[in-house]
C-alpha cells in the first residue's frame, strides 16, 4: 500500500487515527511488552494472557503492516521469529506511560 493510499483512508481525526492504530487490546498489550525490548511469539503470547494464536498473528500482522513494529524471521530449524518497535512504535511511550499513571490513578481512587 502506498504511503499517500493509507493516508487517505485514515480518519480525519488525530484521536481517531491513533485508535485505528491502537485501539484494541492486544495491540497496546503487545506494545507495553515490546517497550522493554525484542520479544519472540511464544514469550508474547505468555505474557499478553488470554490471545489465541490466531488473534495475535492477526494484531501482530496489522501492527506491522502499520509501521509500529518489524518482524525478523531467522532461517533456522525449527524458525525463529522475533519483533521488535520500531522507531514510530517506540514513539507511543509516552501515551502507554500516561495509560499506566492514570490507571494507576484510578485503582488508587477505587481503595
Amino acid at each position: 500500500m502506498s504511503e499517500q493510499k493509507a493516508v487517505k483512508e485514515l480518519p480525519a481525526c488525530p484521536v481517531e487515527t491513533t485508535l485505528t492504530l491502537i485501539g484494541d487490546k492486544w495491540k497496546v498489550l503487545i506494545l507495553r511488552d515490546l517497550m522493554t525490548g525484542t520479544k519472540r511469539f511464544g514469550e508474547l503470547k505468555k505474557s499478553v494472557g488470554h490471545v489465541s494464536q490466531k488473534v495475535l498473528t492477526a494484531q501482530l500482522r496489522a501492527m506491522e503492516e502499520s509501521g509500529l513494529l518489524t518482524r525478523k524471521v531467522y532461517a533456522e530449524v525449527p524458525p525463529r521469529v522475533e519483533y521488535s518497535l520500531t522507531e514510530l512504535g517506540q514513539s507511543l511511550r509516552p501515551i502507554l506511560d500516561a495509560m499506566q499513571i492514570w490507571g494507576e490513578g484510578y485503582k488508587a481512587s477505587l481503595s
